[in-house]
């Protein structure tokens, strides 16, 4: 008797889906360093992830992909790759870093905001349901706490707002220091002139 557990449909479907993804992403790449090669342009993770439009994360995660962008790096005799890579990593991981902070914080606000809309639509109930029951007194607290709540919502919108024009900034920043690189990389690999 077999007692291996069969993943549900959903999760299957699910794994099946993000393999079938990830093979599309590795096919792209290898397209990508064919393409390089063929150009005789330079072969970099910063020009494999555009060509092949995956993330430079996804290079450096995936085995596979890491390998073969090593590979052909090595192939074109680029000597100093890891240099350059390392430098490409201690810059993406500050950028991705505050972006990542950034979305964080504006899931917490998001979240915050939901909690606080749920509990003004409980006292509101509580108010219709029991308000021939509640003292004058009673009354007056949950509309201050309501009117208190409403505040917070209020705020919590506005600190949502520029938690979102923080990340629309990181993720500009992050574009550029891409292009950046790309610059720089594009610059390093130019012949020096001769004398």
């Amino acid at each position: 008797m077999n007692t291996a557990t069969v993943p549900e449909p959903r999760t299957a479907a699910a794994l099946t889906a993000r393999r079938r993804k990830t093979e599309a992403a590795l096919e792209r790449v290898h397209q990508a360093i064919t393409r390089l090669r063929r150009e005789k342009a330079q072969v970099s993770v910063a020009a494999v992830a555009r060509r092949a439009d995956v993330s430079r994360t996804f290079i450096y995660d995936n085995v596979e992909a890491r390998m073969a962008v090593a590979s052909a790096m090595t192939e074109a005799g680029e000597r100093r790759s890891q240099m350059l890579a390392d430098q490409d990593d201690e810059h993406e991981a500050t950028w991705r870093e505050r972006a990542l902070n950034t979305e964080d914080a504006l899931r917490a606000a998001h979240a915050e905001i939901l909690a606080q809309r749920t509990r003004i639509g409980e006292l509101l109930g509580q108010i219709r349901d029991l308000q021939a029951e509640w003292t004058e007194e009673a009354i007056q607290r949950i509309t201050t706490e309501n009117t208190t709540l409403k505040q917070r919502v209020r705020q919590l919108t506005t600190d949502n707002r520029t938690l979102d024009e923080r990340l629309k900034a990181a993720r500009s920043n992050l574009r550029f220091q891409d292009r950046r690189v790309a610059d720089l990389e594009a610059h390093i690999t130019e012949p020096a002139p001769k004398s």
